[in-house]
């Protein structure tokens, strides 16, 4: 009997031009571990590295956080898990980290890279859910609360990035935008339930869009004739609408594009139900003199959160809040444009 034959190495993808455009070709930056150099010229770039997220105002989170040693820290939003590592390191020793997620795809890879720090154990606790169970977490992980929590309201590059997930239209792929992809209703499936009144309101409320009217009866039109099921065909909806407005019309077509994807999916996400119940939530999730930073990146979460923390502080809930918000520095936007956005708010809970 002879033995059988060994197996081929399998080859990466062949991918047209000199480098790699489509996010899954990008296999250096898929594996940071291995090209770090070639990983470090995308940074230098100004760029991310496709699958990964560069956090944003870490230093600025640090100074109103101030972690110290054997504190309990809660970050609300895991995502690659850059602030948390920060976070980790900064409460050892002694310190505990809790971090939550709604990712199923994201949080795994995550939880691993932060075990990998080489930390204790039982220095960090990781659950899968939204930002809506945070006191729920916290009272079964630090009964007494925390004294640390952190929230960054953005979506994580990775999940933006990957077109399979549906939240960009730089790449065409299904018209998705659930952070849980397990679970809820597509972007695709939220537009065949909504009338254009409903769509109206919810381009409004979740992004300001000045045209929403216009707009939503163009959108439920198409999508009548031929569902919009995948990015690229809601775009190029959107940009041939656009184009029918008046020139005074606010911004470009691709503005008026990003305001209709981030309405959509806040609106598949529940984002702002989830904010809600957080910023209700929150002082009763802190210790005495316990301190929350929440990194937002556009205005409807931005008002949300100054309101919530403005009420807190008048109630004596609160005894110290910021008065305005914390911008990354123009270095920073240099270095990485997403930053641009942020804004950091925090509150510090009275004793």
């Amino acid at each position: 009997m002879t033995d059988p034959a060994p197996e081929k190495p399998k080859r990466r993808p062949r991918y047209r031009g000199k480098n790699p455009r489509h996010f899954d070709e990008k296999y250096k930056e898929h594996q940071p571990e291995r090209y770090a150099d070639d990983v470090a010229k995308v940074i230098a770039s100004g760029k991310t590295p496709a699958g990964t997220h560069r956090p944003v105002l870490v230093r600025e989170i640090l100074e109103v956080l101030a972690p110290k040693p054997g504190d309990v820290a809660v970050d609300c939003t895991l995502g690659y898990g850059g602030h948390a590592a920060e976070l980790l390191t900064a409460v050892q020793p002694g310190g505990r980290l809790l971090g939550i997620d709604a990712d199923p795809i994201e949080l795994p890879k995550t939880e691993a890279r932060l075990r990998g720090l080489g930390f204790p154990p039982d220095s960090l606790v990781v659950r899968r859910t939204n930002y809506a169970g945070v006191a729920q977490f916290i009272a079964a992980e630090s009964p007494g609360g925390v004294d640390l929590l952190l929230a960054d309201l953005g979506v994580s590059s990775m999940q933006v990035d990957d077109p399979a997930r549906g939240f960009s239209f730089k790449a065409d792929g299904p018209l998705d935008m659930r952070m849980n992809p397990l679970r809820g209703t597509t972007a695709s499936a939220l537009l065949s339930k909504l009338d254009e009144d409903g769509l109206a309101q919810l381009l409004t409320d979740n992004a300001d869009e000045p045209r929403a009217g216009e707009l939503s009866h163009q959108i439920l039109r198409a999508h009548a004739r031929t569902p919009l099921d995948t990015t690229q065909s809601l775009a190029d909806v959107v940009h041939a609408a656009f184009a029918r407005l008046p020139r005074h019309s606010s911004g470009t077509a691709d503005d008026a594009v990003r305001r209709i994807f981030q309405a959509l999916r806040i609106a598949v996400n529940d984002e702002f139900g989830a904010l809600a119940a957080l910023l209700r939530n929150l002082p009763f999730c802190l210790k005495p003199g316990g301190r929350a930073a929440i990194l937002t990146f556009h205005s409807g979460e931005d008002r949300r959160v100054k309101l919530a923390f403005r009420d807190g502080l008048r109630s004596g809930v609160y005894t110290s809040i910021a008065e305005e918000v914390l911008r990354a520095s123009a270095e920073e936007q240099r270095a990485n444009p997403r930053s641009s956005s942020a804004k950091l708010r925090f509150a510090i809970r009275g004793s």
